[in-house]
């Protein structure tokens, strides 16, 4: 028996990425996986693949963007699964580029997507999870902000520091519910990042050469199976905390 057998979890971003990579890795360990986005063939390839595997799955087509529909969104799973355990959240509107470049319609498409969207979700999934007596939400952040040289992340950053400054109140405010909240920084070789070194090699080698274990993180392997115990039991007692994916290149204080 896995350890989150008989869990439903809602994984945002699940179509690629990092977020199939903890979807599969849920999945593998039992728990349902409503896998949301707002592409539904990745969606149904991600859902399709859990499936083949033996477990349970289903797509929800949505844009986190969309906040006013995730309420019904988290409904939408209970009607689905019965309940809501695990809220892993992973989507959100990436914003690089330096700060003078920043347009007001960029800046509240990343706030939006970032903060916004995970508050809004884990305010919808809070009932569903302290009914149930308990549950685990893991928000995915950043070590941009912490980066030797911030140049070009200071929307991303702030978008992501913003999560985890809600990942800690929450931490606080719902532990007597049984809730724990924590977050996740990642490097992982997502769809994206695997352009970006296909298509700029030496840049990708000095990248992967700050990186203390020398390589950059499996979605799946590194990223999902860490989530996985992060929402299990084994890591009961663990709440608050902000847990670096990324083989050892970031300095957190």
């Amino acid at each position: 028996m896995g350890s989150s057998e008989g869990k439903v979890a809602i994984v945002t971003g699940g179509g690629q990425g990092v977020g199939q990579g903890i979807a599969y890795a849920l999945a593998a360990e039992g728990a349902a996986i409503a896998v949301v986005g707002r592409t539904e063939a990745t969606l149904r390839a991600t859902t399709e693949h859990i499936r083949a595997a033996g477990g349970r799955a289903a797509p929800v087509v949505c844009d986190i963007g969309e906040t006013d529909r995730l309420e019904s969104l988290v409904e939408q799973v209970v009607e689905i699964f019965g309940g809501v355990d695990i809220l892993i959240n992973n989507a959100n509107q990436t914003a690089l580029g330096p700060l003078l470049d920043i347009t007001p319609k960029r800046m509240n498409e990343a706030l939006t997507t970032g903060p916004v969207a995970t508050l809004r979700l884990m305010q919808a999934c809070h009932p569903y999870m302290k009914a149930r007596g308990g549950g685990s939400i893991v928000n995915m952040v950043t070590s941009a902000a912490v980066r030797w040289d911030a140049s070009g992340y200071g929307l991303y950053a702030a978008t992501k520091e913003a999560m985890r400054s809600l990942t800690r109140t929450a931490a606080s405010e719902w532990g007597r519910d049984g809730i724990r909240v924590n977050a996740v920084a990642p490097h992982a070789l997502s769809p994206g990042l695997k352009w970006w070194t296909e298509h700029n090699p030496e840049e990708a080698a000095e990248f992967v050469a700050t990186i203390p274990l020398g390589r950059i993180g499996d979605c799946e392997k590194d990223i999902g199976r860490a989530v996985a115990f992060l929402v299990g039991p084994d890591a009961g007692y663990l709440t608050g905390a902000t847990i670096p994916l990324d083989g050892g290149q970031a300095r957190w204080s």
